[in-house]
């Protein structure tokens, strides 16, 4: 049986924004009553009346279940000075909540709306915060009525609040007249979410908003698959299959939007290719911008072999004939890219450019993709090698901009320096590209490099084998396997999978094992032994630095499978260890996670011993992994410590972000280096196996390499060398420009 309760929030015990779920204390007939329900905007010291009935909680005892409720206004003035004091209204506190109410008690309401301006009766009001205080208390009341209107349509609180703060009172407007808007104005809103408050709405399938919508939505998946564009047919069949609309419509919409250039409709030789304008245009200026840095300086040829030749005798550099040419090349390019596998003297190489341009006094830089990629650059170097993100010094936007972000380094602040080089140039992707060379004056000499032959970078377009593959630029090609390097059967095995041979699998290696398993259960037990009792002391690791490497995310090899088992077995529960249950994965203090969206917002400080803050900077990136140090269940966060010891603090709203990462995908690892990997390779989709993933997932491993599986599908792997087919045009559009 249903009850009612009057009264006004004294305290918001728990929100969940995502859902609107609450916990609040209530004020009602001189007690508090804890009340649970979904609130999607609701204040402290507001006044409700409420429905609904009272319940047992196992733990918290007796609660009243919130069925529906309505706002009301405050009844009496101890209720009107409770809402003003409550903080709902910024820069009013209790002391003056009671000013203001003790000149104009029960009709304080009435003057706030209707004669804001007498407010500055009041001491300590000036006529600014008069004005300020009414814009407020209309907010709030135009925000009230915008949630209940928006909740007819289950629209969540946390979007609710997303949408008022876009549109305010347009929000009935816009919704009206075309809701795919929120998909275009509005982060953290897809087509899907859109598309179902448009059906809530009563808009039709074959509306031109859906139809546009869903074209957009298409290619956003796309480039989420690392593609830049679609050809026009596939484009439509996919359109077709989300929206179940006719072909003629969606050609229709193409026309319109790249009408209002929201699409480019590039005609091909066999078809048209259909590219979001904001990747088309990229692929253009990055493919412009190399050009421009393509300079060719005038240099005496015999005179740059001795100078080359000192600084190996100076040095101790010994170089062979193709790495002399990388050299040489860098010195007389603004432009030069330099490739090759493990063990061909990349790095040798990358020290021998930097000698030679530090002894002519010349400013150079050092950056990779990634945090780990960047301190391996500056173990390898002896320089310090930042992230590109951190080189270009990402720049935090306001907080109602979520994900949005800038860099300070541009085309009008561009870096300072003589030289640039970029390593694990395989990982850039066609945005982070862009942004990378506006900041590059003309006359810098730019030296990539990488290996054109690991995956593909996660995001959008295949910058490093484009810019190969376009013959334009001068590009080097290291091949010879140096002894040291030939000693590894990691390095030669990585080679022999790249040219499709077979290899020694008899466990006569150093480095280099296969164990043989054909059970799912047995593999993962097998995995467990090596990580726990055999390859930490072999390779001089703890457990925690041993990376499992896996091709799938899904089945009983995947990662998402793997890290509960991993987790059991390396992290067991514990009572000295606080945890949190997210979407049904259990975070707990001492887990390794990982990162697994691009977060430019959020911020990471590194401590003294003392625990004082000594440095701080903002984003955290697909791929960085850490370890969960601390876990606050009564604050609602945790922390992570990330290389550099760098530590970032997460809301429980903000898990989302995160993943345990005992085992992670073969594409998650890209740009890492690990003392020991484990491969579990038994069965999974054929496409997905094949010679480059294998490749890369080898080439991770410092120290040892142990797979443990088929042998058969091993094979398999080495002799498939189809790979998913990434659509990405900088190779032609560097070819227009020559």
């Amino acid at each position: 049986m249903s009850e009612a309760l009057e009264g006004y929030i004294e305290r918001i015990v728990y929100r969940n924004d995502e859902n609107g779920y609450t916990v609040l204390s209530l004020h009602a007939d001189q007690e508090e009553v804890t009340c649970v329900g979904s609130f999607p905007f609701i204040s402290e010291g507001e006044f409700i009346r409420a429905t609904g009935s009272y319940t047992e909680h196992a733990i918290y005892g007796q609660q009243f279940l919130v069925e529906s409720y309505d706002l009301k206004e405050p009844e009496d003035i101890f209720s009107v000075e409770r809402y003003l004091g409550s903080g709902a209204i910024k820069g009013v506190g209790a002391a003056l909540a009671t000013r203001i109410v003790k000149k104009f008690k029960e009709d304080t309401f009435r003057i706030i709306e209707e004669e804001p301006e007498r407010l500055v009766e009041i001491k300590g009001i000036s006529e600014r915060m008069a004005k300020d205080v009414y814009r407020q208390f209309e907010e709030k009341r135009d925000m009230r009525s915008a949630m209940l209107f928006l909740q007819q349509y289950n629209i969540s609180g946390n979007l609710a609040v997303k949408i008022f703060a876009a549109y305010g009172q347009r929000m009935y407007e816009v919704l009206k007249d075309n809701p795919y808007r929120l998909a275009e104005d509005i982060i953290g809103v897809g087509f899907k979410t859109a598309d179902d408050i448009a059906k809530r709405m009563g808009i039709g399938n074959d509306s031109e908003y859906r139809i546009k919508a869903g074209v957009i939505y298409v290619l956003l998946q796309a480039s989420s698959d690392g593609h830049v564009y679609l050809p026009m047919n596939e484009l439509i069949q996919k359109t077709k299959s989300l929206l179940v609309a006719q072909e003629e419509a969606i050609s229709r919409q193409l026309t319109t939007l790249s009408i209002e250039k929201k699409i480019m409709i590039k005609e091909a030789e066999s078809e048209r290719l259909i590219y979001s304008s904001v990747y088309y245009y990229m692929e253009l200026n990055v493919a412009r911008m190399l050009h421009d840095l393509n300079i060719r300086y005038e240099v005496n040829a015999e005179t740059l072999r001795k100078r080359v030749t000192a600084i190996e005798n100076q040095f101790k550099i010994e170089l062979e004939e193709q790495q002399r040419i990388a050299v040489t090349e860098a010195i007389g390019n603004g432009l030069l890219v330099v490739t090759g596998g493990p063990g061909t003297g990349k790095t040798t190489t990358i020290n021998a450019i930097i000698k030679f341009f530090e002894s002519e006094g010349m400013d150079i830089l050092l950056a990779a993709p990634t945090g780990r990629a960047a301190k391996r650059m500056t173990e390898t170097t002896g320089y310090e090698a930042r992230t590109i993100h951190r080189l270009l010094e990402l720049s935090k936007m306001s907080d109602d901009q979520e994900n949005k972000f800038s860099f300070e380094r541009n085309e009008g602040n561009p870096l300072e320096t003589d030289v640039l080089i970029i390593d694990e140039m395989s990982m850039v992707d066609i945005s982070l590209m862009h942004a990378l060379l506006k900041a590059v004056s003309v006359g810098t000499r730019l030296i990539l490099v990488g290996d054109v032959n690991q995956l593909p970078s996660v995001g959008p377009g295949n910058v490093l084998r484009d810019i190969i593959d376009s013959h334009s630029f001068n590009i080097v090609k290291l091949s010879k396997i140096f002894r040291q390097a030939a000693d590894s059967d990691i390095i030669v095995n990585a080679h022999k999978i790249n040219d499709g041979e077979q290899i020694r699998l008899d466990n006569k290696s150093k480095d280099f094992f296969l164990l043989k398993r054909e059970d799912a259960s047995v593999i993962s037990a097998v995995m467990i032994n090596l990580i726990k009792n055999k390859l930490p002391s072999y390779v001089n690791a703890t457990p925690f630095d041993i990376q499992v490497l896996t091709p799938m995310r899904k089945g009983e090899l995947g990662v998402e499978r793997l890290n509960q088992i991993l987790q059991q077995a390396l992290n067991p529960p514990s009572k000295d260890k606080r945890e949190k249950e997210f979407h049904e994965v259990i975070f707990r203090e001492g887990d390794k996670v990982m990162q697994i969206k691009n977060n430019y917002q959020i911020t990471w400080e590194i401590r003294s011993k003392y625990g004082i803050p000594i440095q701080t900077g903002t984003g955290i990136f697909n791929g960085d992994a850490g370890k969960i140090k601390e876990i606050n269940l009564f604050s609602e966060h945790l922390v992570v410590e990330y290389d550099d010891s760098r530590l970032v603090d997460y809301s429980f709203s903000q898990l989302d972000e995160l993943e345990l990462a005992y085992a992670i995908t073969i594409h998650k690892s890209q740009g890492s280096e690990y003392p020991a990997v484990i491969l579990p390779i038994l069965d999974g989709p054929r496409l997905l196996f094949n010679r480059n993933l294998l490749y890369t997932a080898v080439t991770r491993a410092k120290s040892c390499v142990t797979i443990v599986g088929s042998e058969t599908m091993l094979q398999f792997m080495i002799n498939n060398k189809n790979e998913q087919n990434r659509y990405s045009g900088l190779r032609e559009r560097i070819c227009e420009l020559r």
